[in-house]
């Protein structure tokens, strides 16, 4: 029994109005609040961006300096969030250990219930500070090593390839790192965000609503596709020959290629098409870099089958950021944490959006099951 149409995985419905970004999937453009996304990595820190995502407009010099300065006093860990951190079991997936600091994070500030705009601003500096720190940290517990502390003197981006190595990163590792993170802050109305603007929606706090999302991204159909291309490029290396992995696993068993094809995107991911020239560059300089090669011949022959060709699938934002995160050094499984460390900008801008026009996201299933079923005692019923 069908209620109304459905629209499997809410495709084409519209939940809310946004001044935050927009995707422009039939050409392939990307925009945050009017900018295209290729002037933006071309041009813009990643705390140009926050400020761009949270406030509208791009901040001037004085915003900036203040603005950096700020988010950098805040990366700091409360104590009893990095002592619950090292007794984590080191084998925990770091979106897992990510979820749960951010999680205790809400534990440690009082005002973690006031969802005024204020305290939500505040919030949202808190996060963005402090997820960089977590994922860092965690990097290096798990190895056994202790934290490292931020720097005062340092940006984000460099801050966190500190924190990450205990040592002065190179400039053009810095740059890579701010690109991805430029990137990635935001993508209109994806799995995460609609995520945390549901739990926003029930008047649910800011680490409730960012654990949730961060729990959304971890899956490998969202967020972790870009673990999964990894893994897939070290496969495909190991079995010799890209074409005739390509005809084995792709055309004759039908495996899907992690990182190519979007929901959104019928044109090429213009953000993929960025992290491909900056994979190219970053390797030019990098000697970890054996897997380009692979990604390029893998998108080379998916671009000239007629299976990829008729449904318009292109390598997505996923693909070549695999190949960016691993050359600077970033582990595999840490790969969607970084994404988180981007996207936080995006989650936060959306769930301050959504707290000025709240209303309960609450939609309806199509209930296919039987009716009128008649009560049968227990006694009766038979085995």
């Amino acid at each position: 029994m069908a209620e109304g149409e459905q629209k499997k995985g809410l495709e084409g419905i519209v939940i809310a109005d946004t001044r935050l970004s927009k995707v422009f999937g039939d050409v392939g453009k990307l925009i945050y609040s009017g900018y295209e996304i290729r002037d933006l990595a071309n041009n813009a820190s990643f705390e140009e961006v926050v400020f761009l995502l949270w406030y509208g407009a791009l901040p001037t010099q004085t915003q900036l300096t203040r603005f950096r300065e700020t988010l950098i006093s805040e990366m700091t860990l409360p104590a009893p969030v990095l002592t619950a951190m090292k007794s984590y079991p080191s084998n925990a997936h770091p979106m897992a250990v990510l979820r749960t600091a951010v999680s205790g994070l809400g534990l440690y500030d009082a005002a973690a219930e006031d969802n005024s705009q204020d305290a939500n601003f505040r919030k949202a500096m808190h996060l963005t500070a402090k997820i960089p720190t977590i994922i860092a940290a965690w990097a290096r517990i798990r190895n056994g090593k202790e934290p490292v502390a931020p720097r005062e003197d340092l940006g984000l981006a460099a801050n966190f390839l500190y924190m990450l190595r205990g040592h002065d990163p190179e400039q053009v590792e810095v740059d890579a790192v701010n690109v991805y993170l430029v990137l990635l802050a935001d993508h209109g109305m994806n799995a995460s965000t609609f995520t945390s603007r549901v739990v926003t929606s029930t008047d649910g706090d800011m680490y409730s609503a960012v654990t949730a999302a961060i729990g959304s991204l971890k899956g490998p159909k969202h967020g972790g596709a870009n673990e999964a291309a990894m893994r897939m490029f070290r496969e495909v290396s190991k079995a010799g020959s890209v074409e005739e992995w390509f005809k084995r696993e792709v055309k004759e068993h039908g495996r899907r290629i992690m990182g190519i094809g979007h929901r959104v995107y019928k044109a090429p991911d213009p953000r993929a098409e960025i992290l491909k020239e900056h994979a190219h560059a970053l390797c030019a300089q990098k000697e970890k870099c054996g897997l380009l090669d692979v990604a390029d011949q893998l998108a080379e022959l998916a671009s000239q089958d007629a299976y990829f060709i008729e449904r318009k699938l292109f390598p997505n934002v996923d693909y070549y950021s695999a190949i960016v995160l691993d050359a600077i050094g970033i582990e595999t499984d840490m790969m969607t944490p970084l994404f988180a460390m981007s996207r936080i900008a995006g989650w936060t801008a959306h769930i301050i959006e959504q707290w000025a026009d709240n209303r309960l996201i609450r939609p309806r299933g199509n209930y296919v099951g039987p009716t009128d079923v008649k009560w049968v005692p227990l006694e009766e019923r038979v085995d």
